[in-house]
C-alpha cells in the first residue's frame, strides 16, 4: 500500500448555504442565496494522505469561514453576481496560501423573484417559482506554484431543471429502422425536456472575465433556449431534439462572442397518445388528445457545440 501514489486529490467544503442582503438607502434590497462548494488541492497536500501529516491543510471548516467572511467584505457588486464571487473566492485562496496550487469553486444559485402588486415591483418581498438553479464554477489555478504571481482562470455558467413543454411543432420520423425498432413515425408530438444547459468562457484571464456582463448572458442564454425550443422554425415540424439543441446552441454562440462552447443535455420527457382503440375511440396521430406521461425510461440527448477553430475570439 506504501508503494502505491496519489493520481490526484482535492478537498474542501460542500453544501455551504450562505444568503447575501443588500439594503439601499432608499429602501430598495436584494438578495443572492447560494449554495458553495469549494476545494483545494496542491502537492503538498499529499502527505495529510500517506502519512497522516495535517499541518498544511487548511480545515474545511476554514473553508467555510472564508466564504462567509468574503461575502461580507467583499463589495456587493462582487458577490450578487455568482461568477464574480466563485472567482474572488478562488482567488483568495490560492493567493492566501502558498502550498494551495489550485481552488475550484462552485456556486449554486436558488433564485428569488420580486413579488409585484398592483404592476409594481415591492422594495423587499421575494417568491421562488419553479425548480430551475442557475450556476457557475471556477477554477483559479497557480501557472508557477508556489508563486501566485500568474493564475490562470477557467469559468463555466450554466443552468438546470429548466422544465419546458409544447404540444405540437415536434416530430420524430425517418429513423433507423430494422426488426428492434416498434416506435412509429410520430410526425407531430407533444415534446417535453428538463433542460441542463453549460457554457464555458473564452478568456482564461481574470480581470477580462470580471468586466464580462454574466447576469446579461444568462439571462440571453435562457431566452435564446425557450425562444429557439418555441419559435424558431428550423426546430419545428421534421426537427428533431438533436436540431433543437444545436439551434439553441447556436443562438447563444452567435450572440455573446465571450462564450466559447455551449453544452446542453436535454432529456426526451415522453408524451405518448394512449391508445383507446379497445374503447371505439380515435386517440392517435392527429386524433391525439389524451397522453400518457412516462418519465423513465426516456431518451437523453447531448452534445457540446463550439465555434470553428478559424472563428475563435
Amino acid at each position: 500500500m506504501e508503494n502505491s501514489i496519489i493520481k490526484s486529490q482535492a478537498y474542501g467544503k460542500n453544501l455551504v448555504r450562505v444568503v447575501r442582503v443588500v439594503r439601499h438607502a432608499d429602501g430598495w434590497q436584494e438578495i443572492a442565496d447560494y449554495t458553495v462548494r469549494c476545494l483545494l488541492s496542491g502537492k503538498e497536500f499529499e502527505s495529510s494522505y500517506t502519512k497522516g501529516d495535517n499541518k498544511l491543510v487548511v480545515a474545511t471548516d476554514s473553508q467555510k469561514n472564508t466564504v462567509f467572511y468574503l461575502a461580507k467584505t467583499l463589495p456587493a457588486e462582487k458577490v450578487m453576481t455568482p461568477e464574480l464571487f466563485a472567482a474572488e473566492i478562488a482567488s483568495f485562496m490560492v493567493n492566501k496560501y502558498a502550498h494551495v496550487t489550485s481552488c475550484q469553486v462552485k456556486i449554486i444559485t436558488k433564485p428569488w423573484e420580486r413579488m409585484r402588486f398592483d404592476n409594481k415591483s415591492h422594495p423587499h418581498s421575494f417568491f421562488r417559482e419553479g425548480k430551475e438553479a442557475r450556476w457557475t464554477e471556477a477554477v483559479v489555478s497557480k501557472t508557477n506554484p508556489p508563486s501566485a504571481s500568474s493564475l490562470t482562470t477557467s469559468l463555466v455558467s450554466g443552468f438546470y431543471d429548466l422544465e419546458v413543454l409544447k404540444t405540437t411543432n415536434s416530430s420524430f420520423v425517418d429513423f433507423w429502422r430494422d426488426e428492434l425498432a416498434t416506435l412509429p413515425d410520430m410526425p407531430d408530438r407533444v415534446l417535453s425536456t428538463k433542460v441542463l444547459c453549460q457554457w464555458k468562457y473564452v478568456s482564461s484571464d481574470l480581470a477580462t472575465l470580471q468586466q464580462l456582463p454574466f447576469d446579461a448572458i444568462y439571462a440571453g442564454a435562457k431566452r435564446n433556449t425557450l425562444d429557439a425550443f418555441a419559435n424558431d422554425p428550423r426546430a419545428w415540424v421534421h426537427a428533431s431534439v438533436q436540431t433543437t439543441l444545436y439551434i439553441m446552441a447556436d443562438r447563444i454562440l452567435n450572440e455573446f462572442a465571450a462564450v466559447d462552447d455551449v453544452y446542453y443535455a436535454l432529456p426526451n420527457i415522453h408524451y405518448f397518445p394512449f391508445d383507446m382503440s379497445k374503447f371505439g375511440l380515435k386517440n392517435l396521430q392527429q386524433d391525439a388528445e389524451v397522453y400518457m406521461p412516462l418519465a423513465d425510461p426516456s431518451g437523453h440527448i447531448t452534445a457540446t457545440i463550439s465555434r470553428p477553430a478559424k472563428g475563435k475570439f
